[in-house]
């Protein structure tokens, strides 16, 4: 059994979904994939069967990397029929990613940054490759906002200094670093890292579903941040968005390979530290 969507490719199997992002070239939060999320959780709302979400992705190199940085609007306006009138952002909607009935897991298996990594902080847990995970909010480097719950979460997961580093340093992290920090739950071997997500997620399907409800919503009480601060967060990214020195970053970004499978996008921590203000960068 499974749903059919464009973007995300779904498996369900002994009460557990496995939701595989599939988003050519290389995983961007776009229009259609923001249309196939709002769909899938609500078939999710009305399901009764499905009792874990497990998201990775198609991709080896990339979970998510980011949005994408030339139809801000477009995946904008898709995320709004999401919510109400008050919720309108990509913020608003992993909101509702992290109140799904659902208990959620993400398999971080590539590189998961910006609203890629906010992605992966929405969902209750998250597991990562040792060989191949990297996480990073590199929007301050580029003269952005992480707009979608990265500073809430990571400042309740990893404390105030972690979160500065880690959000103003835009440098990329490894999955042991961020399992130091407590961004992720394990850092584990590839040849190990499904088995023990799928023993996880089936354990925790087999369980009364009223007490894990009652649970993860209490659990939620107590850790996420209050509506009105991912609101907040969001109206700050749409800001900067239109800001002249984060325009021209984005764009010398573009001409170096963003948004394509470059070196730029898959060493983005250190592009980002290559330009220098004047419209110069470093050498290749």
């Amino acid at each position: 059994m499974a749903y059919a969507f464009n973007i995300i490719r779904t498996e369900i199997r002994n009460r557990v979904l496995y939701a595989t992002i599939d988003n050519p070239p290389i995983n961007l939060i776009d229009q259609p994939f923001v249309r196939d999320l709002i769909d899938l959780l609500d078939e999710l709302d009305v399901d009764p069967q499905v009792r874990v979400v497990v998201f990775r992705s198609a991709d080896p190199d990339f979970f998510m990397p980011h949005v994408d940085m030339k139809n801000i609007p477009a995946y904008t306006h898709e995320a709004a029929r999401s919510g109400g009138p008050d919720d309108i952002s990509l913020g608003a909607l992993y909101r509702r990613l992290s109140e799904a009935r659902q208990v959620t897991i993400t398999v971080l298996e590539g590189r998961a940054r910006g609203a890629g990594n906010e992605f992966a902080l929405a969902t209750d847990m998250r597991f990562a490759s040792q060989e191949r995970a990297i996480l990073g909010q590199p929007e301050v480097g580029v003269g952005v906002y992480p707009g979608a719950g990265a500073i809430q979460h990571i400042v309740r997961l990893a404390g105030r200094g972690h979160a500065m580093r880690f959000i103003l340093g835009g440098e990329d992290w490894k999955a042991d670093e961020a399992e130091r920090i407590g961004l992720v739950n394990a850092s584990l071997p590839d040849a190990e890292l499904m088995s023990e997500v799928t023993a996880l997620a089936e354990r925790i399907a087999g369980f009364p579903e009223a007490a894990v409800r009652l649970a993860k919503r209490r659990i939620n009480a107590a850790a996420l941040p209050p509506k009105e601060d991912v609101q907040v967060d969001s109206g700050f990214f749409q800001l900067l968005a239109h800001d002249q020195d984060g325009a021209a970053r984005v764009a010398l970004l573009m001409e170096r390979g963003m948004q394509e499978r470059s070196r730029t996008e898959l060493e983005f921590g250190t592009a980002i530290a290559e330009y220098h203000g004047n419209g110069r960068v470093d050498a290749n």
